[in-house]
């Protein structure tokens, strides 16, 4: 995956005379240009969709046709059923790690210290990022359902309570995607910062229920598992589409995704102006 390195005009955000004259509107509409040149970046570099669009699929293909029945073994039901959700959930943390990737990529090529020269919000400069790549997200959760519905995974709740999941997913995304920022404005590598991006979410994807049933596991995982906001974002996912309680996965998953936003969004703001 290699970004371009052009910068795209930052259409509607005029010249003023500096950030602390930037209102909210001036805000807003800087990170939504800002959004829009990340965007266009997809335009000469498409692969950027790989990880949010294609391997979802392959993985999809990988799990339900050649672990698929080693997985699920006798238990009733379609493991299908249980599996897309999952993946679903997965789409989104392999894609939340780009953020951290590319905004140090744009250090390291100079893009940030074009944008810095700019008199605009700081804060609009990772503002759109983020908007960007969730919006790549979206694409990418849209994509995977529309597959799933082509393999046989049926909707068996009704329209509503599928784009309630696909906003909850998004939600979490958004999360773990300002998590990804800090990340990457505090390594300077690009490289190293996709290692670690990968490395602190093994915990969190392999040990919930996003593949295999947290029943299966010892019990000291286990209860690592139920409480892992992966879980309870996949539970919620899972159940919103294929039907059960939802109350409790959806109010968990909400309460850590703004806890995280809580802790990584200040965090992150404070790196990117001290670097």
């Amino acid at each position: 995956m290699t970004p371009t390195t052009d910068i795209a005009p930052i259409v509607g955000a005029p010249p003023l005379a500096g950030s602390a004259r930037n209102g909210p509107r001036d805000v807003v509409r800087q990170s939504l240009a800002l959004a829009r040149r990340n965007m266009l970046q997809l335009r000469g570099d498409p692969g950027q969709l790989l990880d949010s669009v294609v391997m979802p699929m392959v993985f999809t293909l990988i799990f339900l046709y050649v672990f698929g029945g080693a997985i699920w073994g006798d238990r009733p039901g379609d493991y299908r059923q249980f599996l897309l959700p999952g993946i679903m959930v997965q789409t989104l943390m392999f894609a939340s790690r780009s953020t951290g990737y590319l905004l140090a990529v744009d250090f390291d090529n100079g893009v940030m210290d074009r944008f810095r020269s700019l008199p605009i919000a700081r804060s609009a400069v990772l503002t759109g990022r983020i908007v960007a790549d969730m919006s790549r997200l979206l694409l990418g959760q849209v994509a995977m359902l529309f597959f799933a519905l082509a393999i046989g995974f049926r909707v068996e709740t009704n329209f509503l309570f599928a784009v309630a999941a696909v906003l909850l997913t998004l939600l979490y995304g958004t999360a773990l995607a300002w998590v990804s920022a800090f990340i990457g404005l505090t390594i300077r590598s690009p490289n190293t910062v996709q290692s670690v991006g990968f490395l602190w979410m093994i915990p969190f994807q392999f040990g919930s229920s996003m593949l295999v049933p947290t029943s299966t596991m010892p019990g000291w995982l286990r209860a690592f598992a139920e409480a892992n906001p992966t879980t309870l974002v996949t539970d919620a996912c899972r159940n919103l589409l294929a039907g059960g309680p939802i109350a409790g996965p959806v109010l968990g998953t909400v309460l850590w995704s703004v806890g995280l936003m809580c802790f990584a969004v200040p965090l992150a703001i404070s790196r990117y102006r001290r670097r």
